[in-house]
């Protein structure tokens, strides 16, 4: 197990076998010492963990389960380099980050429900796990998912 699967255990997460991809694309494509994910959904074994919009008030999904999501978007994330580059300790920086939030038109705080992401990144990788980024809020995103998180990462050889 790599040094950053330890760091993910001591926060009660393991990394998943990869969702296999719901369209025609890959979950991760390498070129040169980057590796870029596709959008990731908060699946756990294969299963969609929360749908809707999110904002405030009844029917919609609150900024803090949100947020829960957008980390499990990056656990699925860091499946997808694993699968690709094989071991996660290769990886030398989280480059960027791109968030997407379904939000409630009157929802603004796409970058707190991002945050779940980025900061789970962070405690996995380290210094090499800060990163720039975007929270972006969108009408609708698949499956009425939530939040949808891509990553690009540099690796070694």
């Amino acid at each position: 197990m790599s040094a950053v699967e330890d760091r993910l255990a001591e926060l009660g997460l393991t990394v998943p076998e990869v969702t296999p991809p719901l369209a025609a694309y890959l979950p991760a494509v390498r070129h040169g010492d980057l590796v870029f994910t596709s959008g990731q959904l908060p699946m756990v074994d294969g299963v969609l963990s929360v749908t809707g919009k999110v904002g405030e008030g009844e029917g919609l999904v609150d900024p803090e389960t949100a947020k829960k999501a957008a980390e499990r978007c990056a656990v699925n994330a860091i499946a997808a380099v694993k699968a690709l580059v094989g071991d996660l300790d290769t990886v030398t920086r989280v480059v960027k980050v791109v968030g997407f939030v379904a939000s409630d038109p009157s929802f603004t705080g796409q970058p707190g429900v991002i945050n779940g992401a980025s900061e789970l990144l962070g405690k996995a990788f380290g210094d090499a796990g800060i990163h720039a980024r975007s929270a972006v809020g969108v009408a609708v995103l698949p499956m009425d998912t939530p939040v949808e998180v891509e990553i690009t990462v540099a690796v070694s050889a």
